[in-house]
């Protein structure tokens, strides 16, 4: 399609946060176009782990999961599907004592925000879940979590903005953007001109460009987390299990196929695309045998990777851009995106249409690394300066003797 378009609200990149804020903004009354450079939710919104998580989220997270999870439990009137969401509850394991006096302190702080953790000591943990190795300090157990698939979610959501009117672009990469004095102008490469009056920057790995292209220079980086799904096994894992400082999270769907997942993929010379590493496949299935004795001789059917964008601080980048009036980042989710991405898009709807929202993103503002690199600017010109100010004493102390 080419020629020219206008719409209120202009959103680059089909991924979750996307159009979950199409679909946002469209109940609102808002004329909005999704333009994806490929297939809407194809990138990590569609291949991640598919975890449905609250517990062991940053304390300032857990307004925006509480948000998501609201939208979580109507998902299939939202968007026509359940998306294989299952309330399971979420389990967080401990390996060593210091990893279970973490949880223990995660838990007390947490304690305000309804989470609802149960504490497991060893026994307590071999008891409720027979299934789990021996070794183990303990758990922590948040029941209101869950699990859900990602391919289908991430499918899902923009096809209902789709039928709710959105004009949904795929395989239109956006080669530039610029503002005017009505909003704003952008080019695609393969599809129409598009004319609006917001642009939501939700670009995923792809979004420091855009930001950048505007005077902010955000850090993003790429991540590629990998997964392995193996056979369908009989009924094992009841609940979606994490495990504290890392290294191993698994679930197991209803058709018995159990997915690992806790190792990264290996960049390709493109980095937009990935590959597993076999050493790190072979460590992930033996690591799984350890902790859940069952999957010992289970065979591995597929292997996959995602490509996601990560900041420094782990914590998504949200909110109006500190240079562009009407330009709203929504990007760098860091592998923990899936769970809060619905509350996000009604996040975003929400700036578009008020100017502000009820729920704190202070914390993921873009503003926050302008500001720490000023500061670090600030302390080097200082130690700078205290150089000159030493060698100038040394100059005169020189000259006195």
């Amino acid at each position: 399609m080419s020629g020219r378009i206008s719409v209120d609200v202009a959103i680059i990149g089909g991924g979750l946060v996307g159009s979950s804020a199409a679909l946002a903004l469209r109940g609102m009354g808002f004329s909005v176009a999704l333009l994806d450079k490929g297939f809407c939710g194809a990138q990590a919104s569609g291949v991640n782990y598919g975890g449905v998580r609250r517990q062991g989220r940053p304390v300032e997270q857990l307004p925006l999961a509480a948000r998501a999870s609201a939208v979580w439990v109507r998902l299939r009137g939202l968007i026509g599907i359940d998306g294989e969401y299952q309330r399971s509850g979420h389990l967080k394991l401990a390996q060593t004592e210091a990893d279970m006096s973490a949880l223990e302190a995660y838990a007390e702080t947490v304690a305000g925000y309804g989470l609802d953790l149960q504490l497991l000591s060893a026994g307590g943990l071999r008891q409720r879940f027979p299934w789990i190795g021996d070794g183990l300090a303990g758990a922590s157990f948040c029941p209101s979590d869950g699990h859900a698939n990602p391919r289908l979610v991430a499918a899902g959501f923009p096809a209902a903005a789709r039928r709710a009117g959105v004009q949904v672009f795929e395989q239109t990469p956006v080669i530039g953007v610029t503002r005017q004095a009505e909003g704003f102008a952008l080019e695609t490469e393969t599809g129409p001109s598009v004319r609006a009056g917001t642009v939501i920057n939700a670009a995923g790995a792809w979004a420091a460009p855009f930001a950048a292209s505007f005077g902010e220079a955000l850090p993003l980086k790429r991540i590629y987390p990998s997964m392995i799904v193996t056979e369908p096994l009989p009924p094992l894992m009841d609940v979606n299990i994490g495990m504290e400082g890392g290294g191993i999270y698994a679930r197991q769907v209803e058709r018995g196929n159990c997915i690992v997942g806790g190792e990264r993929g290996q960049a390709l010379p493109d980095p937009d695309f990935s590959r597993p590493r076999s050493a790190g496949a072979l460590a992930i299935m033996n690591r799984a045998a350890e902790i859940f004795p069952a999957l010992k001789h289970a065979h591995a059917i597929r292997f996959w990777t995602g490509t996601e964008g990560a900041t420094p601080d782990k914590n998504p980048i949200i909110g109006p851009s500190t240079t562009t009036p009407g330009l709203i980042h929504a990007f760098g989710f860091t592998g923990a995106g899936f769970q809060i991405a619905p509350g996000v898009g009604e996040v975003l709807a929400d700036l578009v249409r008020d100017g502000r929202t009820q729920t704190p993103i202070h914390a993921f503002s873009p503003a926050r690394f302008l500001a720490r690199r000023a500061a670090a600017s600030l302390a080097t010109n200082g130690q700078a300066q205290d150089q000159q100010n030493d060698q100038k004493s040394e100059q005169r102390e020189g000259f006195a003797s």
